[in-house]
């Protein structure tokens, strides 16, 4: 009796068939990888290895689940099992978060990506050097995985130094402010402007992260709130251009390491990796690493004196 021929089978990895099969496991692309990491860890805790053993996996396995780590942080240089939690840091006098005066998140079009310009029943658009933020959120109380679906709020000064909503004469704008939720690789993106170097603070932006979006009207529900501190020549190069010559000035009289925000440690894990140029633009990157197993120790706004005829409190 002759035999049956029989049927062909697709290259596989552990069980799980091959996506590119003509190609090398190690370049199967980020999806196939993050699949490997779950499921190893899914088996690490079945044997009772726990995170800590995923972390040993993870450095000391074949090269697809280490590519999973290495993808997702490339452009930071920072492999994620290495990554720590973002520091807390003040949300500043400024936060619009409703914690200290005007809410904007309590209006219908803060989730956007653009945030140049005001929305709603505002029209200013602020002006600058171009800037595309790229921030990547990781859950480290799940062994650094890529955290999708949380929500990040950003904001930041225009390049007078001035905040919406705060300062005087942008009252009315609310414009360098709005919200993202994290797609499956943990990543939100925003375009802006460079912002300002105001004086007594290192060029920044701010951030707060929120378990959903859901969750972003009740500023007490931030799982984390930090800062991004942007690299001196990329400023100086900015600070160069017409509408930013106070910040020249500014900047001659801070650094990282004096800055009442970034100076503790010279804004180690806060300081962005950033590709471009003035005439294109800038993309600024930072991994951003959250543990929700730790308690918030930030986000209220500071007591004291202000500027811009803002609430009282130092400059954040």
């Amino acid at each position: 009796m002759p035999a049956h021929p029989q049927p062909s089978q697709s290259p596989s990895y552990e069980g799980r068939p091959l996506p590119r099969p003509e190609d090398e496991v190690v370049d199967q692309g980020l999806g196939f990888d993050l699949g490997t990491l779950v499921t190893r860890r899914r088996m690490l805790a079945f044997l009772g290895l726990g995170a800590a053993g995923a972390g040993l996996a993870a450095c000391g396995g074949t090269s697809s689940t280490s590519s999973a780590a290495a993808t997702s942080s490339s452009a930071s240089g920072t492999a994620a099992g290495a990554l720590t939690e973002i520091p807390d840091e003040t949300a500043g006098p400024y936060p619009g978060d409703g914690s200290n005066g005007p809410d904007v998140l309590e209006q219908s079009g803060i989730v956007r990506s653009d945030i140049r310009s005001s929305f709603g029943e505002a029209r200013g658009t602020a002006e600058g050097v171009p800037m595309t933020l790229r921030l990547t959120v990781r859950d480290l109380a799940n062994g650094g995985v890529p955290f999708a679906g949380v929500a990040v709020y950003v904001w930041h000064c225009d390049r007078d130094g001035n905040y919406s909503m705060y300062s005087d004469g942008v009252t009315d704008q609310n414009y360098l402010r709005g919200v993202q939720v994290t797609d499956a690789a943990g990543t939100v993106t925003f375009t802006s402007i460079v912002p300002a170097c105001y004086s007594g603070r290192w060029p920044h932006v701010h951030f707060e992260v929120y378990p959903d979006q859901d969750s972003i009207t009740d500023a007490t529900t931030t799982i984390a709130t930090s800062q991004v501190a942007l690299p001196k020549d990329v400023c100086d190069a900015v600070y160069a251009t017409s509408g930013y010559e106070s910040s020249v000035r500014n900047l001659a009289d801070v650094t990282l390491t004096n800055d009442n925000v970034f100076g503790d440690d010279g804004g180690a894990s806060q300081l962005a990796t950033v590709s471009g140029d003035v005439s294109s633009g800038y993309t600024v990157f930072l991994p951003v690493g959250v543990d929700t197993t730790t308690t918030p120790s930030a986000g209220a706004a500071p007591a004291g004196g202000g500027r811009g005829g803002a609430p009282a409190g130092p400059p954040g």
